[in-house]
C-alpha cells in the first residue's frame, strides 16, 4: 500500500531536472538553427542583388551601339540600398565584333557575390530578334 502512494505523488526532482535539461538542449538547438537561417537569408538577399547589378552592368556593354573597347573597367553603383563595386572585363573573341563580357560584383567588404558572363554577337539586335 505504501508503494502505491509513492507512485501517485508525481515526478522526482531528478526526473524533472533531466526533463528540463533535455528541453533546454532542444530549445538551444532551435535558437541556433534560427540564427543560421537568418544569416542564410541575408546572404541570399545580398547574392540576388549582386547578381542583378552584374546583369545590369553586362547589359550596358551588350546593348551599346558599337562593340565595347577591350579591357578592364571598374565602377560602383547603389542597388537595393547598398553600395556595390563592379569590374567589367571585355575580351575579343575571334574578330573584334564578337566580345566576351565578364562582370564581377563585390560588396563593400570585397566579398564577391555576383558574376555574369555574356557573349556579344556582332549585332545584338539581330541576336535578340533570333531569340524571340
Amino acid at each position: 500500500m505504501r508503494n502505491d502512494r509513492i507512485a501517485e505523488r508525481g515526478f522526482t526532482l531528478i526526473e524533472i531536472m533531466v526533463a528540463l535539461a533535455v528541453f533546454s538542449l532542444a530549445a538551444l538547438a532551435l535558437v541556433r538553427l534560427e540564427g543560421a537561417t537568418v544569416r542564410g537569408v541575408g546572404l541570399i538577399d545580398d547574392t540576388l542583388v549582386a547578381q542583378m547589378v552584374a546583369h545590369n552592368v553586362a547589359l550596358d556593354a551588350y546593348t551599346e551601339a558599337q562593340p565595347p573597347e577591350p579591357g578592364r573597367t571598374e565602377g560602383g553603383e547603389v542597388n537595393g540600398g547598398r553600395n556595390w563595386r563592379w569590374t567589367r572585363q571585355i575580351t575579343p573573341l575571334g574578330d573584334r565584333q564578337v566580345v566576351r563580357i565578364d562582370v564581377v560584383v563585390q560588396n563593400v567588404r570585397g566579398q564577391v557575390l555576383g558574376r555574369m558572363t555574356m557573349i556579344r554577337p556582332p549585332s545584338p539586335a539581330a541576336a535578340v530578334a533570333v531569340a524571340t
